[in-house]
């Protein structure tokens, strides 16, 4: 605990990628006090033509009420 996945359009290299799981490792162990060894992040790449399908109608759209950063577009 705690595991983080993030869906984004392809195009970031592996070296931003671990950057990002690098950084956000270091935020859940200084916000929530978890051990490094206790965090896990996975990146996973969503085509932009199945955006809607995958991400936004099944991940963000039923669950609005529970995002604590809502995104700023719709897919409507």
């Amino acid at each position: 605990m705690p595991h983080i996945e993030i869906k984004c359009y392809p195009g970031r290299t592996d070296a931003q990628k671990t950057a990002l799981a690098r950084k956000i490792t270091e935020d859940i162990k200084e916000i929530f006090g978890s051990p490094e060894s206790s965090v896990s992040v996975a990146i996973t790449d969503i085509p932009r033509e199945n955006w809607k399908t995958e991400v936004w109608d099944t991940e963000i759209a039923p669950h609005m009420d529970t995002l604590y950063k809502k995104p700023e577009y719709s897919c409507d």
